[in-house]
């Protein structure tokens, strides 16, 4: 069977010295997309516009931080813990998603003691921009030929000929669509009905699309881990107490009556 054989530079130009890569013009993308979508959710609610500059700055530094960190303790401990100078080395790569979510939940806390306003109204929220932020991200590792899939002969299959030569799931792809497919439905959840009114009920929903697509698109990934896993890979732990957590707000935002008081 011939497979698809993505074969992309990784650097998108060079002029001299200066060198801009892919990864970065779609991590930029990235939180811009976010950013215009809070900006839009912002100006809908009459809330501060102005204040999302600030939001901007604690969420990056929040999801860098939180998604080095992340990856040192749970993905390669043992090598970080010898050699801490290298948690810093944020430009050798290794980020990882989970400590980047929560990075940012660290940040949004932060921000709504700042604002006023309530925390899991602001989840609700920011849960829609994150989605779109995932999506132009997992595109980003695409381009970079990493967070590889499984090999496989199956139609899927696509060649990363940067890596090697053998088809593979394109693990990135699977988990981009997953996120652009969440943006959608969140935003359409947002738009057109009331559970927006039930604080939580829109970052449950959320917790649920996303990380069940983690649960399952782990199955198929190449290991991150410098140490052998055992029943589950590492990834899919992660994602049990974000399914956890889930499952609890989006059930109250369903059965609890009473409404919250408007923010």
């Amino acid at each position: 069977m011939e497979h698809f054989v993505w074969n992309v530079d990784p650097v998108l130009l060079s002029l001299g010295p200066l060198k801009v890569h892919w990864y970065g013009v779609l991590f930029a993308t990235a939180i811009a997309a976010g950013f215009m979508v809070m900006k839009h959710i912002y100006k809908r609610e009459n809330l501060p516009v102005q204040s999302l500059d600030d939001l901007l700055m604690y969420c990056v530094v929040g999801i860098i931080v939180g998604a080095r960190l992340a990856h040192c303790l749970f993905y390669d401990p043992d090598f970080y813990l010898s050699n801490p100078i290298k948690i810093l080395y944020i430009w050798e790569g290794g980020l990882a998603s989970h400590g980047g979510g929560l990075g940012a939940i660290l940040a949004l806390f932060y921000y709504h003691k700042k604002m006023q306003l309530p925390f899991l109204f602001l989840l609700d929220r920011l849960a829609i921009a994150t989605a779109i932020f995932g999506f132009f991200v997992r595109m980003a590792n695409f381009v970079n030929s990493e967070i590889l899939g499984e090999p496989t002969n199956s139609a899927f299959g696509i060649v990363f000929a940067r890596i090697d030569s053998v088809a593979r799931h394109p693990a990135q792809l699977y988990e981009a669509i997953a996120y652009l497919t969440s943006f959608a439905v969140l935003y359409c959840v947002y738009h057109f009905t009331s559970l927006k009114q039930k604080h939580g009920g829109i970052f449950g929903l959320f917790l649920l699309l996303i990380f069940s697509a983690r649960w399952a698109i782990e199955a198929v990934k190449v290991s991150q881990t410098a140490y052998q896993e055992q029943f589950l890979t590492t990834g899919q732990a992660l994602s049990v107490p974000f399914l956890a957590v889930g499952i609890v707000l989006f059930a109250r935002a369903l059965f609890v009556a009473e409404k919250p008081d408007k923010a």
